[in-house]
């Protein structure tokens, strides 16, 4: 004799309220339809153009978003449009969008380091659904020929001989120029003085020019001068030896245990995008930064192209704002 699926919900008098197997099997039916129409959705999708929204044009959010959009519109069937927006304002305009596919956003570190100096009204974690890094870039640490020192270790020697008398260069609180600095002092122990800077141009000029003695540089804007000699590499802040500095050892491996400081840039679909649509978008850009075309075209740029699982985005993402944030708030780095 055959018997029923019950399970029990609340009791009165002895006697057992339950879910009856029909409603449970109606219940079944409901959660079978919205996989199927996920699943649905991810195979018709996408319709239409798709909208890559991003910082405004010529810098290197604009660069690595106009890559991977022409890198993925054949395979997607449909137009991929770069939308260039006033850098504060391109998270917000995606965050609210309609979580359908056709927004994302195509963002740097400042994403998720942003918050910690300055305000916004965006939450990186909460709002936004993560689909993969795109790209990432090293600082790489450089000294005036002038500074008596050729290695990392050199350097830190020095600057625990001589305590706040050595300054390095840098742009605003959040730039990687800055961050490198703040980094390096963290964790080799030390106490190099920054010189702020209106952008990462002028601090190069300085460091040129000796005005300063050190700088956490990008290597596009960098490694033409060190072949020069007008500046001296010691390291690359990449957790391993990076293509953008043939030759050039870590800075972790250099003596400063731990100290990783790239740039990164990240796609995003707003929060609660079907994991679908999600995937399927994660599949082709996956697809693009792994081709030899596409590692190709980002190094051009000085770039290296490198791409991740969403978990894997996130995992970075509260490791650096875990690390970051920390090292910031000792500095008595706030949002205004």
């Amino acid at each position: 004799m055959g018997t029923h699926t019950f399970i029990p919900v609340d009791s009165d008098n002895g006697k057992d309220k339950g879910v009856r197997p029909h409603f449970l099997h109606f219940l079944y039916l409901l959660a079978l339809a919205a996989a199927w129409a996920g699943a649905a959705a991810g195979q018709d999708y996408p319709a239409r153009p798709v909208r890559i929204v991003t910082a405004p044009a010529g810098g290197g959010n604009d660069f690595s978003a106009r890559l991977v959009a022409r890198g993925i519109s054949g395979p997607l069937g449909q137009q991929v449009i770069v939308d260039n927006r006033p850098t504060v304002l391109a998270p917000e305009i995606v965050a609210k969008a309609a979580p359908d596919g056709y927004t994302m956003l195509l963002n740097g570190s400042s994403h998720w380091i942003g918050p910690y100096v300055e305000r916004v009204s965006y939450d990186p974690l909460r709002d936004f659904a993560p689909v993969t890094l795109v790209d990432r870039t090293p600082v790489i640490l450089v000294v005036h020929p002038s500074l008596p020192v050729k290695s990392v270790k050199q350097l830190i020697a020095l600057a625990k001989a001589r305590p706040g008398e050595l300054n390095f260069s840098s742009g605003a609180p959040g730039s990687s120029n800055y961050l490198g600095g703040m980094l390096f002092n963290h964790h080799a122990g030390v106490n190099i003085v920054r010189i702020p800077y209106k952008g990462a141009a002028p601090a190069m000029t300085a460091v040129m020019s000796g005005e300063t003695q050190l700088m956490f540089a990008s290597p596009g804007g960098v490694m033409s001068h060190v072949a020069s000699g007008r500046l001296r590499a010691l390291g690359v802040g990449s957790e391993r030896p990076s293509e953008l500095a043939p030759g050039l050892p870590t800075i972790a491996e250099s003596g400063v245990r731990g100290y990783v400081c790239e740039t990164l840039h990240a796609l995003f679909f707003p929060a609660g995008t079907p994991p679908a649509i999600v995937a399927r978008l994660h599949q082709e850009v996956d697809r693009y930064l792994r081709s030899p075309d596409g590692r190709s075209q980002f190094l051009k740029g000085g770039v290296e192209a490198v791409s991740s699982t969403p978990g894997q985005l996130t995992a970075t993402m509260k490791s650096e704002m875990g690390t970051i944030g920390k090292v910031l708030k000792a500095a008595g780095v706030t949002p205004p």
